[in-house]
């Protein structure tokens, strides 16, 4: 079965309103225990467990954002998460794509929004586990303030991102204005399913997302 995720939007393209409607229709369908999904439900009152750490502050970002170009792969190096990256776009439903489940260390961009190092917010997907194995993106929830993730590109380049904070959201409150709204500067969203596995509905209950923001290029 199709695995379904969460809608996305191509900022500034798309009105919210338009993607605000269609969010609400979302849901996960998994093909068995360990495969993961997840939705964008409609903004609301986020109910999260951010990771903080005072100690940690990432560099100051560039002031500008970098020119348009895909990016070809993904490195966290504390989690020991690599991956190419294939490009998602939308399902016939008007559904994201995701990397296939039955490749869980496939990680995967969004093309209808901003490049890694443009200005905006690029979003990169990937699974915390599927077809009984772990996924690209099983340790995401380790991941704290300061912590890097390079983002190798098409034209040559590479985009350093810090991150800047964690946070661990109820599906049914998920953040889409704060993963998918206008950014002045380029950042970056990591998103995953986590929290407890409902073997009833077969869904993640919760998704862990990552906010980084660009320190180097």
């Amino acid at each position: 079965m199709k695995a379904k995720w969460w809608r996305g939007r191509r900022a500034p393209l798309v009105l919210a309103a338009v993607l605000l409607a269609v969010l609400a229709t979302l849901a996960i369908v998994l093909s068995g225990p360990g495969e993961t999904g997840q939705a964008a439900p409609p903004a609301g009152t986020v109910r999260t467990e951010a990771v903080a750490s005072p100690s940690a502050e990432p560099q100051a970002e560039p002031a500008a954002g970098m020119p348009k170009a895909d990016p070809v792969s993904i490195d966290v190096p504390k989690i020991e998460a690599k991956s190419s990256l294939i490009p998602l776009g939308l399902n016939a439903d008007n559904t994201v794509e995701v990397p296939p489940v039955t490749q869980p260390l496939q990680a995967g961009w969004y093309e209808n929004g901003p490049t890694p190092g443009e200005v905006g917010p690029s979003v990169i997907l990937g699974h915390v586990d599927g077809n009984k194995q772990k996924g690209i993106f099983f340790r995401l929830k380790e991941l704290a303030p300061g912590d890097k993730v390079s983002i190798a590109r098409k034209d040559g380049t590479t985009a350093e991102f810090a991150v800047t904070k964690v946070e661990r959201v109820a599906k049914d409150k998920f953040p889409t204005d704060a993963v998918y709204g206008d950014t002045a500067e380029p950042e970056l969203r990591l998103i995953t399913c986590g929290g407890v596995f409902d073997k009833a509905s077969r869904n993640y209950l919760d998704n862990i997302i990552v906010f980084a923001r660009l320190i180097a290029r």
